[in-house]
């Protein structure tokens, strides 16, 4: 209806400061319809104002690109940007603790999800069940002993997720890495010491509600934190500008 023809730029630009995560991905889609693109390549950083991705070519096809890259980049560089923030925090307290996410990522999201917190710098707990042996709460109300770990933990890492301190201080020779979820820090800086005492190899990961306000109180009591809190970071803020060429 608008007549619209020609050749033209797409700019999508921050209004924020924040770190790039998956423009490559984009670019290769972009790519693929036909558009010369330009972007910041994932994990670095970026003030307000910056352009994140361009990109050339026929003008009908960037408005139809327009709205999708726009909300896709505004997903995965706050995720990437969270993570950054929730990283610096916690080695400011602890320089050796890694933040790690959760598999909870949204539906058809993973990929890119993941690979926006590694951007930002933080790891990831468990891609999929065949990464270790977890036990939870519902495994240790139903099972008698955990006795029949022994030839298992030659092949996977046993991690081992305790309900009580009374649970955690039972298991504590068993696991490999115990997995302290909705502890406060008040109950761990009891606890670790004891854990760590009756087996020094034991690695310590804290989870549950971990977000940037308490973040670096757990950092200094485990190895990892294992949070979810990057997934749901506020989109952030860009627009996009397109010209003709």
């Amino acid at each position: 209806m608008l007549g619209i023809e020609g050749k033209g730029e797409l700019r999508i630009i921050s209004r924020e400061p924040g770190v790039s995560a998956c423009t490559e991905e984009l670019s290769a889609f972009l790519s693929f319809l036909g558009l010369e693109t330009g972007f910041i390549p994932s994990g670095r950083t970026f003030d307000g104002g910056s352009a994140i991705l361009s990109a050339r070519g026929d003008l009908r096809t960037l408005f139809r690109v327009w709205r999708v890259s726009q909300t896709f980049l505004s997903i995965t560089c706050a995720i990437a940007t969270e993570t950054r923030k929730l990283v610096e925090l916690a080695r400011k307290a602890n320089p050796n603790v890694i933040v790690a996410t959760t598999r909870k990522t949204h539906p058809g999201m993973r990929y890119f999800e993941l690979k926006a917190v590694k951007a930002g710098g933080g790891g990831i707990h468990r891609n999929s069940l065949s990464d270790s042996v977890l036990i939870t709460g519902n495994h240790l109300r139903v099972v008698d002993g955990l006795e029949g770990l022994g030839d298992l933990k030659t092949l996977r890492k046993i991690e081992l997720e305790p309900s009580t301190a009374e649970e955690a201080m039972e298991y504590a020779k068993t696991a490999d890495l115990f997995l302290l979820d909705h502890f406060s820090p008040e109950e761990l800086e009891d606890l670790v010491p004891r854990l760590r005492e009756l087996n020094p190899s034991l690695e310590i990961a804290v989870a549950g509600n971990i977000n940037a306000d308490n973040i670096a109180d757990y950092a200094r009591l485990a190895d990892v934190i294992v949070t979810s809190a990057p997934y749901y970071a506020r989109p952030l803020d860009l627009t996009t500008r397109i010209e003709r060429l």
